[in-house]
């Protein structure tokens, strides 16, 4: 089914019915322009969405049969993250539980529900979950019942939960084979090594007193560096995990609160941040003979400015030159 599409050059958008707050980028060779939408409906019932993009045609296609319900709004997306075509085509997807979603064709079904609170009905909600592309038999979740969890996706158990944080945990996000980074409530970025699960390390505090952190994203393509932001927050704080405790550099020339931060893929070197201000800022945060001195002061590479609140951004995990965000009911791809 073809879709409303608004063209402008460089600017694609797709409407949805609904409003649209989680996204995800397919990472497999043979679907590189397909996306999933969560929406944010305040309901039980909620709606995930395939999108297909067109390189030729710069248009949108959806399939009704390709649309599932969603029990709340998903705080998360994420498809298999390989290129390879062999692994089954799955999403996953995180709210009151983490679920694996498989895709077929002509519909979508339920493949596992993981739950590791067998003994209530009850769960913690999961705020974010991050699928490990070097060991993709593995996802770990955050929750705001202040643990991580390391969940073995092919027998659909709990491998490890780790408590370590005070308070509600907000974002995680792996940065190599057993290594990933969280963040809490209690305002703090924690580095696990799950080959002693018995220790984190602080790396960072934010130094505003009881204020969460609410975003973080290891880069993927260079390893060193952690980007984080904190609730109602207009700074990008960027982490070399070499230095902990003292921040490389913070980028704020957001006017409004920062919801959404992507890494670039391949090289990291650029980030992709967007905000309450209506913008989506481009820096080159990695460059060549970059100095922290610079710090508040460096200015965006590029920006876009969009017509409401930005809720999401996520930088095309195959082309460097796509990013997509999220506003109001609207899917929009920049050409970067």
């Amino acid at each position: 089914m073809q879709s409303p599409t608004e063209k402008k050059q460089g600017v694609y958008t797709y409407q949805s019915q609904w409003p649209v707050y989680s996204l995800a980028w397919s990472v497999r060779s043979d679907k590189n322009a397909r996306l999933a939408i969560g929406s944010f409906l305040e309901d039980y019932s909620n709606k995930v969405e395939l999108v297909q993009f067109s390189h030729d045609t710069f248009d949108f296609s959806t399939d009704n049969r390709l649309v599932f319900d969603h029990p709340y709004s998903p705080t998360n997306l994420m498809f298999f993250p390989s290129e390879d075509t062999t692994n089954p085509d799955i999403i996953a997807t995180s709210g009151d539980y983490l679920r694996l979603w498989e895709i077929h064709e002509d519909r979508i079904e339920l493949k596992a529900l993981l739950n590791g609170n067998k003994t209530s009905e009850f769960n913690s909600a999961i705020t974010s979950f991050d699928w490990a592309e070097c060991d993709t038999g593995h996802i770990a979740t955050s929750s705001v019942d202040t643990t991580c969890t390391i969940w073995d996706v092919e027998t659909e158990t709990v491998d490890s939960q780790l408590v370590a944080h005070d308070k509600e945990v907000y974002d995680i996000s792996w940065g190599g084979f057993n290594v990933f980074a969280s963040i809490s409530g209690d305002g703090s970025v924690r580095v696990f090594d799950l080959r002693d699960k018995e220790r984190s390390t602080i790396i960072y505090e934010n130094p505003i007193r009881d204020s969460p952190l609410l975003r973080l994203e290891w880069n993927k393509a260079d390893p060193r560096f952690i980007a984080t932001v904190g609730m109602d927050s207009n700074r990008v704080v960027i982490l070399d995990i070499r230095f902990p405790t003292s921040p490389l550099m913070e980028l704020n020339k957001h006017k409004g609160s920062v919801n959404a931060i992507s890494w670039a893929p391949r090289i990291g070197r650029q980030l992709c941040s967007a905000g309450d201000d209506s913008r989506a800022l481009i820096w080159d945060v990695v460059g060549l003979g970059f100095r922290s001195e610079i710090n508040g002061d460096l200015e965006p590479e590029m920006w876009y400015g969009s017509t409401a609140e930005i809720n999401q951004a996520r930088w095309s995990p195959l082309e460097m030159d796509w990013i997509a965000i999220a506003f109001l009911n609207k899917l929009q791809l920049l050409k970067v």
